[in-house]
């Protein structure tokens, strides 16, 4: 090949390898498949899945074209050339690629997953980018002819419509991050923070003191950089000191990969310092910061708050827990139906789902059961409100309701979303008894604004420590094994939310142990205590 390129095909495995920039002419179409058929013997299309062979094939010619610079021709490889082709051709001169290697591993069905090896050259500076992608393979609809699914993750996985790679030099200084006693946080130690620490760069790196190196980013359509794919000179970073503590952060990161889906946040109730933040995946999106999920019976917490403020039932009232409970024609029932006597502190401690429905009825004579639970969520707990914690956040929501939405949204379900670190606050305020709202970086920072809350009123305050203390200690607590080994005081709540069609419920857990609260969701992890229990334990346990 005049480009240099060179395919080879080993057991299924093809490398194609493609040296210099002088990329030459080369018919990738012919040369690699033999060919093309005379338009007088063309036959009909042709329909159906597409098989094994179509697939390594269509791969092989497009990781080729690929390789050897031909964009155009790599473009009409795919369903969609029209973007496909420009946009590879902008992966080279964009990003300075001077030399690939795409070495294609075992498709799985018709997905191909590849490896990129290349070398990006900027300012006489060279060094090797190596990463994972992977394509996928359909049939034209017109021409029935196999085609790589167009997606521009394809040239790589964080690239999304209207980006482009870029190298040269940063826009934005890079930071140091520190933890709150000046201890450094690099990201190969403290992997789930890589996202937070790009988000606190693009906010603060240009302030922070630091000289701009050269890199290869990913630039959004309205220019604005981010992800920072390889680093050809450091240049000189800038220091941020943020609120987290290495320890904690580095037993939350510990924490998460015990499960493939998991989120973490930890808070100081006494100033709202973001104390730890994990996920697993520990790349990609801050499910713990961002995420909006319905957080199951952690959210009875709120809930009981209402039933105190609205006079309902306080920690000694006895309630009705019965098997099931109707509201407006459905029916909602406790875990294996079981059903209880006693007080609100023992429903709240074995997380009985019916005597928090039937908390509905008195309010409604109120003319306030649609609305109560979200004003007192944002009366107290800040939810609701705008945080402004540094980076960007979910902040937690629970909408007006009506029918059986009401009903679900007292056990945590419904249109309610939380994440870990709006749980993680909801559980620091019951120990602080106030809500401060979290934050991850000083707000003199910037000068940014707070979100704000009343004060819990002491005996809220109380009743609801009374009843988290039960959950984690009482012998019936649903927190009881998960809690152990947690030093006092501590309280805690567990949760599961069902979501969707999925088969297992979320677990959710969220507690507090001295000066820390935590809160976690493990998705599909089943019960709050089995899952999302033991990993908030040892978060708290390493504050």
């Amino acid at each position: 090949m005049r480009s240099g390129a060179k395919v080879a095909v080993v057991g299924g495995v093809f490398a194609v390898v493609a040296g210099g920039v002088g990329y030459g002419g080369y018919n990738l179409w012919n040369g690699v498949t033999g060919g093309s058929e005379d338009v007088g013997t063309r036959s009909a299309p042709r329909t159906g899945p597409v098989t094994a062979e179509e697939v390594t094939a269509t791969a092989r010619d497009f990781l080729a074209a690929w390789a050897a610079g031909e964009a155009e021709r790599a473009g009409g490889l795919t369903n969609d050339p029209v973007a496909a082709g420009p946009a590879i051709a902008a992966y080279r001169e964009g990003a300075g690629v001077s030399a690939m290697e795409l070495t294609a591993g075992t498709p799985a069905g018709t997905v191909v997953p590849f490896t990129v090896k290349a070398t990006v050259t900027y300012g006489g500076v060279s060094k090797p980018w190596t990463y994972t992608s992977k394509l996928g393979v359909v049939r034209g609809e017109s021409t029935g002819r196999p085609l790589v699914r167009w997606t521009p993750s394809v040239l790589h996985p964080k690239l999304t419509a209207g980006a482009t790679l870029r190298t040269g030099s940063a826009k934005i200084p890079a930071v140091k991050a520190l933890d709150h006693e000046g201890v450094a946080l690099p990201p190969e130690k403290y992997p789930s923070l890589v996202p937070v620490l790009d988000a606190l760069r693009q906010r603060y790196g240009g302030t922070a003191g630091g000289e701009a190196g050269v890199e290869t980013w990913i630039e959004h359509a309205n220019g604005t950089p981010s992800s920072t794919l390889l680093v050809l000179s450091a240049g000189k970073p800038g220091e941020l000191r943020t609120t987290i503590d290495a320890d904690v952060q580095a037993a939350a990161e510990k924490a998460v990969k015990a499960f493939p889906k998991a989120a973490v946040a930890a808070v100081e109730p006494s100033t709202g310092a973001v104390r730890a933040v994990a996920n697993n995946p520990a790349s990609g999106f801050n499910t713990a910061f961002q995420g909006q999920q319905a957080p199951g019976s952690t959210m009875k917490i709120v809930t009981a708050a209402m039933m105190m403020r609205y006079g309902i039932a306080g920690p000694d009232t006895r309630v009705e827990c019965p098997p099931t409970v109707q509201w407006d024609g459905a029916t909602f029932q406790n875990l294996d139906r079981f059903a209880t006597t006693g007080d609100l502190t023992n429903a709240f401690a074995m997380s009985c789902n019916t005597a928090f429905i039937k908390a509905i009825t008195p309010l409604k004579d109120k003319g306030v059961h649609n609305t109560a639970l979200g004003d007192t969520a944002r009366k107290w707990f800040g939810i609701g409100e705008v945080w402004s914690v540094g980076v960007q956040t979910s902040d937690g929501s629970v909408p007006e309701s009506s029918g059986t939405e009401t009903a679900a949204s007292y056990i945590g379900q419904g249109r309610i979303t939380m994440n870990a670190l709006n749980m993680a606050s909801v559980s620091a305020t019951v120990k602080d008894g106030r809500f401060r709202q979290p934050y991850l970086v000083p707000k003199d920072l910037d000068g940014r604004e707070f979100a704000t809350a009343e004060p819990l009123p002491g005996a809220i305050a109380s009743g609801l420590r009374a009843m988290m203390k039960e959950t984690a200690t009482g012998a019936r607590g649903t927190a009881l094994r998960a809690m152990a080994g947690v030093p006092g005081p501590k309280g805690a709540k567990t949760g599961s939310a069902e979501v969707g069609t999925q088969t297992t419920s979320n677990s959710w857990f969220t507690g507090y142990s001295g000066d820390l609260a935590a809160a976690a969701v493990v998705e599909a992890g089943g019960h709050g205590g089995d899952a999302a229990g033991p990993l908030v334990a040892k978060v708290l346990k390493a504050g």
